[in-house]
């Protein structure tokens, strides 16, 4: 029985963490205005759960548990050290005395998660500072996993995330949704945060899960309360789209027994046709105007979701759209994906040709979906030995196990026609 408990209350923390991370966070951050004690905290609350959901069950309302655990916890420790007055104006503007570019009332939304993204994207602190903050303190992602969604290694990951909170204390950065006024400076980093929110969990970098889907719905819920802040912006309606076309396809990622099925062999019946009406009504509005590159991103996305079979997608249209997205926002990520694409549209060597000149791109050198790229096509031209290497190394690369499992079955495929 005590073993059932303890799995129950594992379970239980686990899937809090996933879902009330930045709920409970956010709250506590308004109690001790200082991000550092915040997390502190919030650390602290998950820690004590561990012990009292073994000892007294697991509490109906997780989240608010949590909370007041971790609330309780920052007065105790600020009364303690005498502080509460030092800090009080850190990172909290009065909400009762409102400046004069704060929202009218109709688009106050009160929600701490919100806040936390737009104090995270304030315009003091480096773009990149600003993106890897959130995702670490919106999303609890480790450092590692954060890392990982930038391609870089995972100290100079937690170097960053360090100077981005210390530069948040001694630039007195407030804590609240932003005015008007200041709004147009602060929403490209923060559907920067929401479109790596989405993809991180979308495809999680590390563990047994390929979704978390936790991540992907809060993406999308976010997206939308920043689209009742900015209403008729572009580039939040194209994000939007964006993340709803690819997620109409969740239901088909997976067979019956949990394997990960790739975008040729999914069941397009099965994918959310209402979530598609959306996301296309919202990519309409928002390509009459002049094209963000979320809306091009989207735009991507629809001709998959317009095309009846894999065989009959228009890869003539997606590599035209990746080259307007590459003017829009150059990425070697961008440029995989048109190498991708110009294979599927002229034949594997072409792919591979275009994929060659990525080999050297440094950010790319820890990037497993490279390699996996190379060895499908090297695996299509039956270059088997070369395609046994690529697979490998992609293998190597990558941490989620379920991804993990799929290349392992490609490489088993490739060793069969080596006649190993």
């Amino acid at each position: 029985m005590t073993t059932q408990v303890g799995a129950a209350v594992a379970e239980a923390l686990a899937e809090a963490h996933r879902s009330e991370w930045a709920a409970v966070l956010a709250a506590t951050v308004r109690v001790t205005r200082d991000l550092d004690l915040a997390e502190e905290c919030t650390q602290d609350a998950f820690a004590k759960a561990l012990q009292s959901w073994q000892a007294d069950g697991i509490p109906a309302r997780p989240g608010a548990w949590l909370t007041t655990v971790a609330r309780n916890r920052a007065v105790d420790l600020l009364r303690r050290e005498s502080t509460l007055r030092r800090v009080l104006p850190s990172l909290v503007v009065p909400e009762s005395v409102p400046g004069p570019e704060e929202l009218p009332d109709r688009y106050a939304i009160d929600d701490d998660r919100l806040r936390l993204i737009f104090t995270c994207c304030h315009p003091a602190l480096a773009k990149d500072a600003q993106v890897a903050l959130t995702l670490r303190l919106l999303c609890g992602l480790s450092t590692a996993e954060v890392a990982r969604a930038f391609l870089v290694s995972e100290q100079t990951m937690a170097t960053r995330v360090s100077r981005a909170k210390k530069k948040i204390a001694t630039a007195r950065i407030p804590y609240r949704v932003p005015g008007v006024g200041e709004l147009p400076a602060r929403v490209g980093a923060v559907l920067e945060v929401l479109h790596l929110l989405f993809t991180t969990g979308h495809t999680t970098p590390i563990g047994a899960q390929l979704v978390r889907q936790d991540l992907v719905d809060s993406a999308i819920g976010l997206t939308r309360l920043v689209g009742q802040l900015l209403p008729g912006r572009d580039e939040v309606a194209g994000l939007l789209a964006l993340m709803l076309l690819i997620d109409a396809r969740r239901d088909t990622r997976f067979d019956a027994d949990g394997r990960f099925v790739a975008l040729p062999d999914q069941d397009r019946t099965r994918w959310d046709r209402p979530k598609i009406a959306e996301a296309t009504e919202l990519l309409a509005t928002s390509l009459r105007r002049r094209p963000t590159r979320y809306a091009v991103e989207a735009a991507i996305a629809a001709v998959h979701a317009e095309a009846p079979t894999w065989a009959a997608t228009d890869w003539t249209e997606i590599v035209g759209l990746y080259d307007v997205l590459r003017r829009l926002w150059p990425s070697p990520v961008v440029e995989l994906n048109r190498a991708v694409a110009v294979g599927m549209r002229d034949g594997a060597a072409a792919g591979l040709a275009a994929l060659d000149p990525l080999l050297a791109e440094p950010a790319l050198a820890t990037y497993g979906y490279l390699s996996a790229a190379r060895g499908d096509f090297l695996r299509r031209l039956e270059r088997w030995p070369e395609a046994l290497s690529a697979y490998a190394e992609a293998l190597a690369l990558t941490d989620n196990e379920v991804e993990r499992e799929f290349l392992n079955g490609r490489l088993a495929e490739v060793r069969a026609n080596l006649g190993e």
